[in-house]
């Protein structure tokens, strides 16, 4: 059963543009996607489209296929392309832009995959649209059903004027990424009970990371910082609460936000009147974390949370700029246990550029001391491996090989056993081929139709690739600074110079 939280302004039975919100995966997850449900809102409110919410296990549409007049897909991930492929043969609908008529729907996507680097997707999108898309989207929606009817190229050249909008068939020497302000708070605008997460009201508090590790792309993709006004949070949460008991808090970096405190004890003193409130948020930023905070979650019956220190030495951590020091992690995980919830997961990164053997052995150190330090309290960790993304420092990174990896992965497994504590590992060998991916260039249409032909699993990229490139040269190799890179048409600030000079300076530092 679901519930729409936001009051639909317009009878819809006279639009004439029919759009297909398509989500890459099932109904249950994209019930949980803030960024895909925002958007579905946004077009819904659009009195000149009708717009229609499909997933990959759609049953049946409202739209017939035959009526669609454009196909939107949000792509957040490197292998959702297995899914889009899916919905589109699903029905009859040409992987190939070229391979699709007139009378066929246009379609686009976008999202941080496609924003970071859209060339090996390129060939399968009529254009897609690079960075936030509250505003391009509304743009490019009233274009089309203006031109509804007319020439497919002559919609595609309007579109590619947009700030935003990448249109491959077109020849566009630079494409600035599209930047919304947020003085509106984005929430789900729609709960469900079949949701992931079963009913939870999720509100983004702020977009962007201040801290900007040298890794991560959320914090260069979403770049600058901005932080919803408070007032409109607290409105926010007042009408989830209406509907639900369950609320959660989303940002990259959410208690960066200048107002957190307040936002929490709001939450807090909600919670007093209503003691069946739930609250829980993304992950904690370790230098940020005080009684208030935990606290709220602890009377909002969060028993566990998410802190990030990606790095066991101090060394390695100023590598990915990820400023923390050993007793701001202790502090953190005492402070966490000291105001009644009931374990921490701690994330970190095996294989960051220049990391030893001894920084492995700083990890084991760390977690023994944060062990002994917190006895009967839950403690794990979760690790995962380096992907070098575009539009970041550490783009020109390649990763230690497979071999190595899972060397390196074997060895922490049998130190945190012996430690007793509980450590889980991402597949190396997945994400070998999500780097492949996240910085392919335009040689990749033929290998990612043979990957999705072949069954997508882990023998179906390596078949792939076969005889195509060689794998290693996109996953492994570091790239020169003065290389050309596959997606350096986008202008994202703050620029390649600025991630050039973050680069040698992260790369520089020592023990």
């Amino acid at each position: 059963m679901e519930k729409i939280l936001y009051e639909k302004k317009y009878n819809k039975t006279n639009s004439e543009y029919n759009i297909w919100c398509a989500f890459p995966g099932c109904y249950s997850f994209a019930m949980s996607s803030l960024g895909y449900l925002w958007l579905y809102k946004l077009m819904d409110e659009d009195e000149s489209i009708k717009v229609e919410r499909v997933y990959a296990d759609s049953k049946n549409t409202v739209i017939k296929p035959k009526d669609v007049d454009a196909i939107c897909f949000s792509v957040s991930f490197d292998l959702d392309f297995i899914y889009i492929f899916q919905m589109l043969e699903k029905y009859n609908i040409p992987l190939l832009s070229k391979d699709r008529n007139d009378d066929m729907p246009l379609v686009f996507g976008g999202g941080p995959t496609i924003t970071a680097n859209p060339i090996p997707y390129k060939d399968f999108f009529d254009f897609l649209i690079l960075g936030d898309g509250e505003d391009v989207n509304l743009k490019v929606t009233s274009i089309l059903s203006e031109m509804k009817g007319q020439d497919k190229k002559k919609i595609l050249e309007v579109l590619s004027t947009l700030d935003g909008v990448y249109v491959p068939t077109i020849e566009q020497k630079q494409v600035t990424k599209a930047t919304s302000k947020i003085n509106e708070c984005v929430y789900l605008p729609i709960l469900s009970d079949e949701a992931f997460f079963s009913n939870m009201f999720i509100l983004e508090i702020s977009r962007g990371c201040a801290n900007c590790c040298g890794f991560c792309l959320a914090s260069y993709l979403n770049l600058p910082v901005r932080f919803a006004p408070v007032e409109n949070i607290l409105k926010t949460i007042d009408l989830g609460l209406q509907h639900t008991n369950k609320i959660a808090l989303l940002g990259a970096q959410v208690s960066i936000h200048p107002k957190f405190k307040q936002i929490c004890q709001y939450i807090y003193d909600k919670i007093q009147e209503r003691p069946e409130i739930e609250m829980s948020i993304s992950s904690l930023r370790v230098d940020a974390v005080d009684d208030i905070i935990i606290k709220t979650l602890a009377v909002g019956h969060q028993k566990h949370v998410t802190i990030a220190i990606e790095a066991g030495s101090e060394r390695l951590r100023k590598v990915i700029n990820k400023n923390i020091t050993e007793e701001q992690i202790l502090n953190t995980v005492k402070t966490i246990r000291e105001n009644g919830l009931k374990g921490v997961k701690i994330y970190a990164m095996l294989g960051i550029p220049t990391e030893t053997q001894a920084d492995l052995e700083e990890m084991i150190r760390l977690a023994k001391r944060v062990k002994s330090e917190n006895k009967g309290f839950d403690v794990s960790f979760a690790f995962s491996s380096f992907i070098p993304k575009p539009n970041t420092p550490l783009q020109w990174c390649g990763r230690f090989d497979t071999k190595e990896l899972e060397k390196r992965q074997n060895f922490l497994k049998k130190e945190f056993h012996k430690i007793g504590i509980k450590a889980s590992f991402s597949s190396v060998k997945w994400d070998y081929w999500q780097t492949v991916l996240s910085r392919g260039d335009d040689s990749f249409t033929e290998f990612i139709l043979d990957v999705y032909r072949n069954g997508s699993k882990l023998g179906a990229f390596k078949k792939a690739s076969k005889d195509r490139f060689n794998p290693d040269d996109f996953a492994l190799r570091n790239y020169d600074l003065e290389e050309v890179l596959p997606w350096d048409f986008i202008d994202i600030r703050p620029g390649k110079e600025v991630l050039k000079e973050r680069n040698k300076k992260l790369l520089t530092q020592q023990v």
